[in-house]
């Protein structure tokens, strides 16, 4: 499609109705209407997206029947077929491996069932002990990958559970934690911005969870209590009988109290001298999950397709999608909403647009929705790290990759990549000005820390990539992320149409253009 100036929406539906009516009322020979105008079509088939079609996805998607996505389930692959029977429905080709939607891909998996445990004994009055129990979400929430078990042993602060000697650095030199339960910190002591990112760089392999777990297992721990949160997040390894919990800011304070310590000073002092400042703490705690390891699982890549007209031009692709995915339930039903029920409601949009549009694209449009985002043995995102290793369309052949991630809350369209990349930007911009008229903001595309986004692996390997989504707006009064909350009475329907939108027609135009190169 040639860009050229366009009406206003309002303008061009209310002129395209009149073009349609009038013929009505003339005579019979004069009653053929001109043809329709790839303009008009475009608009036609961009206004059949709705708020309220893209709302009643989401609604589907984080239903009980797909028990919160997790890739590997059997919910997950009911949640997969659903998406198919969609595609086939509205003419959208398979565009996976072997003549089907789907790329497998090895994933292992755990389930958590409900039930747990977190206890702290604490002292009490002439040398007593009292227990206190946390409470689910609030004060910790299961590890994802824990062992199934209980453990009751004295809790070891290791800092950031790192063990690196080209640093000079090891948080379990001078204690023992064998037997014990470690309490960790995220990420590293080095910040991957500003003046310390080239530091953090040397840093990184030792920011994943999934390293933190196995080095604590591997120096004799026998649980883990994380703070991270307490957040959700089945991304991890599983190591067998090793159990942890995800904790909070109430957890940490209680296991530091009378120690003569205080957290952030201890933390402070690690990150400003680059020195472990492990201890015994002396507490006691239990910790216990229930969960079920599936160390054969399978994960489901989802591929749908629309095949380009241009001879010169349809081995060119480009990809629209994000990740189908969540956590499953911890022990309660994880729904997910904008995270990422919202990103595939909108990719939902544009593929049902797009199939159903009487103008096709020149170059061939890919629909990703992509498995185990949430999870990895090894840095996270598996299923886009398998596809951009195993790629069933060839990268170089990748014009873009547009990754959709949480559009479904907030009242401003943003995205990373457009000041990276800002000959596709101008796509967007003119798009907007032209149709939708949402606030914009973009930024860097930059993933110097774990690869939290699919757009990542894609970015690394060189196939310019930006990521969309929502913000602004009034937030809600208390955390979503990867908890319970994460629900569709969050989701502001305007936005993921408007997004939606935005998309189908901005792709329209990338599709049709005579040479994109976003690479130099």
């Amino acid at each position: 499609m040639k860009f050229v100036p366009r009406l206003s929406a309002s303008l061009a539906l209310a002129a395209l109705a009149l073009a349609v009516a009038a013929p009505a009322a003339r005579p019979a020979a004069q009653a053929a209407a001109a043809p329709q105008t790839d303009e008009a079509k475009l608009l036609s088939a961009m206004h059949g997206i709705s708020s309220h079609a893209l709302l009643g996805h989401v609604a589907e998607l984080v239903s009980e029947k797909y028990g919160g996505r997790l890739t590997g389930t059997a919910d997950y692959e009911a949640c997969v077929a659903w998406v198919e029977s969609l595609f086939r429905g509205w003419g959208v080709e398979p565009g996976g491996e072997n003549g089907t939607y789907r790329q497998l891909f090895p994933n292992p998996y755990t389930v958590v069932f409900p039930g747990g445990v977190c206890e702290l004994a604490l002292p009490a009055g002439k040398g007593g002990l009292v227990k206190k129990s946390y409470r689910y979400e609030d004060e910790f929430i299961p590890g994802g990958t824990s062992g199934s078990g209980e453990v009751t042993a004295e809790v070891v602060y290791a800092g950031y559970g790192i063990t690196a000697p080209e640093l000079g650095y090891d948080d379990y030199k001078g204690v023992d934690v064998t037997g014990r339960i470690v309490l960790l910190e995220p990420e590293v002591p080095v910040a991957p911005r500003g003046e310390t990112l080239e530091a953090f760089k040397k840093w990184r392999p030792y920011s994943f969870h999934q390293y933190k777990l196995r080095n604590a297992a591997a120096h004799g721990a026998k649980g883990m209590v994380y703070n991270y949160g307490p957040i959700g997040n089945p991304n991890n390894a599983y190591v067998e009988g090793f159990v942890y919990h995800h904790v909070g800011a109430a957890v940490v304070a209680d296991v530091f109290a009378g120690t003569g310590r205080v957290h952030k000073d201890v933390v402070d002092r690690i990150r400003k001298e680059l020195r472990p400042r492990s201890f015994a703490t002396g507490k006691t705690m239990t910790i216990g999950n229930r969960t079920e390891h599936h160390p054969d699982g399978v994960g489901i890549n989802l591929l749908g397709r629309i095949t380009g007209t241009d001879p010169a031009l349809r081995d060119e692709v480009i990809v629209v999608g994000g990740h189908l995915d969540h956590l499953g339930r911890m022990w309660e039903l994880m729904p997910g909403a904008d995270d990422n029920a919202t990103a595939v409601a909108v990719t939902l949009g544009i593929a049902e647009a797009m199939a159903k549009c009487a103008v096709k694209p020149k170059r061939t449009v890919v629909f990703f929705l992509f498995g185990s985002e949430e999870q990895s043995e090894d840095q996270g995102t598996e299923g886009s790290r398998f596809y951009v290793e195993h790629p069933v369309y060839p990268l170089d052949k990748t014009v873009v990759f547009i990754n959709l991630e949480g559009p479904g809350s907030g009242d401003r369209i943003s995205a990373s990549g457009g000041t990276t990349y800002p000959g596709f930007w101008r796509f967007v911009e003119r798009a907007n000005a032209a149709y939708v008229r949402r606030e914009l903001g973009t930024g860097p595309a930059s993933y110097p820390a774990r690869p939290r986004q699919d757009s990542a692996w894609f970015f690394w390997k060189g196939v310019p990539s930006l990521t969309f989504g929502a913000d602004g707006g009034t937030p809600p009064p208390y955390p979503t992320y990867h908890n319970t909350r994460d629900s569709i009475d969050l989701v502001t329907p305007e936005i993921m149409e408007d997004i939606a939108q935005l998309l189908f027609m901005t792709v329209m135009d990338l599709a049709d253009e005579p040479a994109l190169d976003f690479r130099r």
